[in-house]
């Protein structure tokens, strides 16, 4: 699925789907992604005689890095719910979450990150500020299992 082209992609045009099958509406509208990354970690083992003095490099865990999403306070409960599902011990309520980066037209998607058996692990809104003009935000923080990207 991936499009390869010279000129680096614009990393404005977004699509985010919570694990709910739409990336439409106001529910699935954020300004800010970011922290997408994953890392595989090694161990060190060397033996006592190796002729070498310089150790091997073991693959190890994969390790995912938390996500953090941003949006504008819209009104809706519906990331509320899911968290509050987790946090009540519900062992289904891990979703699948893909964040799709589109062309500058919108007309193809370029590069899809899936976050596997991702979960909700903190939740912030604010500031909130009467002498601002800022639009009032929430912010997610998401941990998961396993990225994928196509």
């Amino acid at each position: 699925m991936a499009v390869i082209r010279e000129r680096p992609y614009v990393q404005f045009n977004f699509l985010v789907d919570l694990g709910t099958g739409t990336t439409d509406g106001p529910d699935a509208g954020f300004q800010e992604v970011s922290g997408i990354g994953m890392e595989v970690t090694v161990s060190e083992y060397r033996n006592g005689n190796e002729k070498e003095n310089s150790v091997r490099k073991i693959t190890g865990l994969n390790k995912s890095t938390d996500v953090t999403l941003k949006r504008g306070v819209i009104g809706s409960l519906n990331l509320y719910r899911w968290l509050n599902d987790i946090r009540n011990g519900d062992q289904n309520a891990m979703r699948n979450v893909v964040i799709q980066l589109q062309n500058e037209d919108h007309t193809q998607v370029v590069q899809t990150w899936k976050l596997m058996r991702a979960r909700i692990i903190k939740h912030t809104s604010g500031p909130l500020s009467a002498k601002g003009t800022d639009v009032a935000m929430e912010e997610l923080v998401l941990a998961y299992e396993r990225l994928e990207m196509e």
